[in-house]
């Protein structure tokens, strides 16, 4: 056995190549990693070029962000009648036949062109459903008096000689892009300004009181039409108006003047439409009165 310094290794590329030194391995090596790093040090000092295909981090995010900013869904166009009895025909095979034939006959109620005029000035929206479904805004004022009591009316004397029954506060179907408070200065004139001179300015004598605006949806068939589902965005307010009588007392409106005098088809609607000749008035004390 053979005992003394080990020979030195020899690098696994000698053993393909015994012709070849170790030394000319290093050598051969050397430029390779040089050039290496020469090419790592430039691509890191080189400025990045623009990327032209950059993506968010958060794509959720930008998703959130961009259907926030989109507009939102526009509402379903309303429903358009060229005359109340293209409305008919949309109604009678929408609505129980003995509901829709009491509009009009039944005492209390409205009739079609009732409802035609209120689509046509944009009071009242109608869905396109079986049933359909009015949609309405009401503004309702509660005026109240001098010892605290409210104003309700209590019955209203129809243009067809019928009467109907109320005991609400003063309610008006609020107009298009008319605010909660223009409405309740149009439904005082309107209804209670007879009763004061026809130089007064009725205006004038109302006076809403801070903080007691308050809104509620209520659903409920309509009693104006029978079979008719009704959903009522109900704006109400207390106010006082000046110079009102302390008894009961009895109110007539006239909205139109007498003076325009033509042919077109709300001429003709309206005078076919069941209209309110007379309120009755009475004062009650507040638990009466629904909230």
């Amino acid at each position: 056995m053979f005992i003394g310094p080990s020979p030195p290794h020899t690098p696994l590329v000698n053993r393909r190549n015994n012709h070849s030194p170790r030394t000319a391995t290093v050598s051969s090596a050397f430029p390779d990693l040089f050039l290496a790093a020469v090419s790592l040090l430039f691509l890191w000092s080189s400025p990045k070029p623009p990327n032209r295909f950059s993506f968010p981090l958060t794509p959720r995010r930008r998703s959130t962000a961009m259907s926030r900013r989109s507009p939102p869904p526009s509402p379903p166009p309303p429903q358009r009648f060229a005359n109340p009895q293209s409305l008919s025909d949309w109604l009678e095979p929408r609505l129980p036949s003995d509901s829709f034939a009491a509009w009009g006959v039944k005492p209390g109620t409205k009739n079609v062109h009732n409802l035609w005029l209120e689509l046509s000035d944009g009071e009242t929206s109608i869905t396109d459903s079986t049933p359909p479904v009015r949609a309405v805004s009401v503004v309702t004022v509660r005026v109240i008096g001098k010892n605290g009591n409210i104003l309700v009316e209590g019955r209203q004397e129809l243009s067809d000689g019928s009467v109907r029954e109320r005991f609400r506060p003063l309610s008006e179907k609020m107009k298009p892009d008319e605010t909660p408070e223009e409405a309740v200065f149009r439904a005082v004139k309107e209804e209670l300004g007879s009763i004061f001179s026809g130089e007064d300015d009725v205006l004038q004598r109302v006076k809403i009181l801070p903080g007691s605006y308050s809104r509620r949806v209520e659903e409920k068939n309509s009693m104006s039409y029978p079979g008719l589902p009704a959903r009522y965005a109900l704006h109400s307010v207390d106010a006082t108006v000046r110079g009102l009588p302390e008894e009961d007392f009895c109110t007539e409106e006239d909205e139109c003047d007498g003076e325009t005098v033509d042919d077109s088809e709300e001429t003709r609607a309206a005078g076919r439409a069941v209209t309110v000749k007379r309120h009755h008035w009475k004062w009650v004390s507040p638990g009466s009165v629904r909230a």
